[in-house]
């Protein structure tokens, strides 16, 4: 499964666990949440197993669709964003590797954008606290599309920011549900396994292989 033979004219990043490595920060945010404030009694790993989606969509899975108010959605959807923050800013890094990939793919004249199931909130907190928004040609987030992950609507969109084709288009993904999500918009991918086991990601034709982190040799052959 490991072929990178492969020429794309952007790139299409997933945000957390793919140019950041925050997804534990996540879970134990939820984690918290759930268990101390909604008395879920939730163990990790079954949390971790719902951490895709907009955090409406989380609650709903986890609590059923009728348990919250919009306004109870909302605020707990913040006060787990704000424990999240608190807990990774200390650590707050690109991926190893992503800089000099970064600022390589833009001398080569590769578009590149964000295509993420964050919310303004955590992608601003990321892009600005690690200065990387002059890499990016447009943002895609939550807020901007009508259905998540594996839905093909974030990443057809970042496509349609860019104006460049789907299939020209190469996704960094970290999670099956992204992964499946780039199939659905006809897009080749990358799998970080900062997040999930190789094995999570049987069965999904459009990967070209999985690295670790961004100082894989197999990249150069992307341009």
């Amino acid at each position: 499964m490991q072929n990178f033979d492969f020429k794309p004219t952007a790139f299409l990043f997933d945000l957390n666990g793919t140019m950041i490595n925050d997804m534990q920060y996540h879970t134990m945010a939820w984690h918290s949440i759930m268990n101390e404030d909604l008395g879920a009694n939730l163990d990790y790993e079954t949390i971790k197993h719902e951490m895709y989606g907009k955090n409406h969509e989380v609650l709903e899975r986890v609590f059923g669709s009728n348990k919250f108010s919009p306004s109870e959605i909302e605020k707990l959807s913040m006060d787990k964003e704000k424990k999240y923050q608190e807990g990774y800013f200390p650590h707050l890094a690109l991926i190893s590797g992503l800089d000099k990939f970064l600022d390589f793919a833009r001398q080569k004249n590769i578009a590149m954008a964000i295509g993420s199931a964050a919310i303004p909130f955590n992608i601003d907190f990321v892009v600005d606290g690690l200065n990387i928004r002059n890499y990016l040609n447009a943002i895609v987030s939550a807020d901007d599309v009508e259905i998540s992950k594996p839905d093909p609507e974030t990443f057809l969109k970042a496509a349609a920011a860019l104006d460049i084709s789907p299939q020209d288009c190469l996704v960094f993904e970290d999670a099956p549900k992204g992964v499946e999500s780039a199939l659905n918009a006809g897009m080749k991918c990358i799998v970080l396994t900062t997040t999930h086991s190789i094995e999570e990601f049987d069965g999904y034709p459009n990967i070209l292989g999985f690295i670790s982190d961004y100082n894989d040799k197999k990249l150069n052959s992307l341009f």
